[in-house]
């Protein structure tokens, strides 16, 4: 099972006994997950889909306790190349389809005419603990999260981008920053970041997932500065013996144009540790010396073995 179909089941068993709240979770999977249908005579049937049918269930529960309607329950294969099931309930005009849609702010009335809102009704959102219900029914109907140890991603895909802004500022107004790009002919509320998606499913009401997901998140993150750290050490290392094969390759030409005992003794001294300690790093160096020089002393040293190895490359 995936994250998502995880974090999706605990937020289906989330008990919301405030009224409000559960106006505004209902509104919330209405707008990703419901669609209207025309009953005949004008009149208008509602339907809610999801491929979960723990979240049918949930909302085979709202729709009893808040608006007291009946729904019908079909269950239908999904499309040949995906697995699962298909969960319809259908909500018929008897059963108070419009008044839904009318309460949801869905359905409302301009002028003497019924129009459909995109956007989101002030007074459904208007307390803090129903902008999350409302925000945990967008997840229920369209939300996803990436696997926490392949990547960090969570998005909520709208169908209009008025919904999409007003989703994105409901989640912004709990001091995250969600954004709203488009695909195609969807507009999707996303976050990027591993710790606003953590808080986000904190708000949503995913506690035990929140914590799964820091979990992995932790150890992800653990292994990934290990392996930094050991190719920042393999790096150094590298360098390292790159540097003292240039340092022997100086010292070599020196010895062989000029002879070592022409150096004068400090470099000659540092010289002669170098060739006979090839792998030897700086400050190892710097301590066969005598007396014990710093790194800085020793490395002060073999840049002017360099430069002197450099001056007799350019004479021949």
């Amino acid at each position: 099972m995936s994250f998502s179909a995880d974090v999706k089941k605990e937020l289906s068993r989330v008990e919301e006994l405030k009224k409000c709240c559960m106006l505004a979770e209902i509104s919330g999977f209405l707008r990703l997950s419901g669609s209207i249908q025309l009953a005949g005579g004008g009149k208008l049937s509602l339907k809610l889909t999801t491929e979960d049918p723990a979240i049918a269930r949930l909302f085979l529960r709202r729709m009893k306790a808040y608006f007291g309607a009946s729904c019908s329950l079909r269950v239908e294969e999904n499309a040949p190349l995906k697995k699962g099931r298909v969960y319809e309930l259908t909500i018929s005009p008897e059963e108070g389809s419009e008044l839904i849609l009318r309460e949801t702010g869905i359905l409302l009335v301009k002028e003497g005419y019924n129009y459909f809102s995109e956007e989101v009704l002030d007074s459904i959102v208007k307390k803090k603990c129903c902008k999350r219900a409302f925000l945990r029914g967008v997840f229920l109907g369209g939300g996803t999260v990436s696997q926490p140890d392949k990547g960090y991603h969570l998005d909520m895909v709208c169908d209009s981008e008025a919904l999409a802004n007003d989703v994105r500022k409901l989640v912004n107004s709990f001091g995250l920053k969600a954004k709203v790009v488009q695909r195609r002919n969807k507009f999707v509320v996303y976050l990027k970041e591993a710790e606003q998606i953590c808080d986000l499913l904190g708000i949503l009401g995913a506690h035990t997932q929140l914590l799964e997901y820091q979990n992995v998140r932790i150890v992800k993150e653990a292994k990934n500065l290990t392996n930094r750290i050991a190719n920042c050490e393999n790096a150094n290392m590298d360098r390292a013996a790159a540097n003292a094969a240039r340092q022997r390759e100086d010292i070599l030409l020196i010895r062989e144009k000029m002879g070592l005992e022409e150096l004068e003794e400090g470099l000659r001294q540092v010289a002669e540790l170098r060739l006979s300690h090839p792998e030897t790093s700086l400050a190892e160096l710097a301590q066969l010396v005598d007396p014990p020089l710093t790194k800085s002393g020793v490395n002060g040293r073999l840049r002017k073995i360099h430069a002197l190895a450099e001056a007799i490359r350019l004479e021949n």
